[in-house]
């Protein structure tokens, strides 16, 4: 694989994974939208649904790696460090314009959900399920949860250990089950492993924090987030930020040093 085809391969394929991803959080969060409150078993299962179509559309260009922890995790296991790089960028530069389109698609919903009274305050404003989030997730907007991750219970170390936790479930099946034949990134088949293990991650550990498992899915959109001209969007919460970073990048070198000595 050629550097461009790599660059081209993860930029649009993580461009993909965020749309849809995204896209089933602003469909369940929206107040105008037709799946609001459609609750967490469609986000997991949306999110699994994104992961199969991006791999698909990426795999032949790029491995459809998709995901920094993924590319660190498939580094330390073969050694080659040239392309990382060029992996990461693609998949930060893409996972911007995934969230970048999730605006554009939902434009309207975003424009209504962010001046309704019920959400965003002002006379007559009832206490809602968003304001109360706002007010746990210290520094978070009423949306941002469409964007990227937040705790349920602010705790550093539990919400680090649980990131480390989920990722190393995702890692160790992609390094077991789902790798194609040269072993830089995900098969045919191992595209629809890899989804439902995120959906089963999504069920099973994505209650605590949201379960980022994946830096680029995270930071990325959260900076579009902190772009975007949303009227009364509120923080960003990058305090928090850092722990969906690096949570996920700890738990894809711990997976793969376990692959490397116990599995390999």
């Amino acid at each position: 694989m050629s550097s461009s085809d790599i660059f081209i391969g993860e930029t649009l394929g993580t461009a993909i994974l965020i749309l849809l991803g995204g896209g089933v959080c602003a469909a369940v969060t929206l107040k105008a939208s037709k799946a609001r409150n459609a609750g967490w078993l469609a986000i997991a299962f949306g999110w699994g649904f994104a992961v199969m179509t991006a791999v698909y559309i990426a795999g032949p260009l790029s491995g459809a790696h998709l995901n920094p922890a993924v590319t660190l995790a498939l580094a330390i296991k073969d050694g080659e460090w040239s392309n990382v790089p060029v992996y990461f960028a693609g998949e930060f530069l893409g996972a911007m314009i995934g969230a970048a389109l999730v605006w554009v698609a939902y434009y309207g919903q975003f424009q209504a959900h962010l001046t309704d009274q019920e959400i965003v305050g002002g006379p007559g404003a009832q206490a809602t399920a968003a304001k109360a989030v706002e007010a746990q997730e210290k520094g978070a907007g009423p949306v941002l949860g469409i964007f990227s991750t937040g705790p349920e219970i602010r705790n550093a170390v539990q919400n680090l250990a649980t990131e480390i936790i989920g990722t190393m479930v995702l890692l160790l099946a992609v390094l077991t089950q789902g790798l194609n034949a040269e072993g830089n990134g995900l098969g045919v088949l191992g595209g629809l492993i890899t989804a439902l293990v995120v959906v089963a991650i999504g069920l099973s550990l994505g209650g605590p924090t949201g379960y980022a498992i994946n830096p680029a899915r995270d930071l990325g959109p959260r900076v579009v987030h902190a772009l975007l001209p949303l009227p009364n969007k509120g923080g960003s919460d990058w305090s928090y930020a850092w722990v969906p970073v690096v949570g996920p990048l700890i738990g894809g070198a711990l997976a793969a040093g376990f692959y490397n000595i116990v599995l390999a």
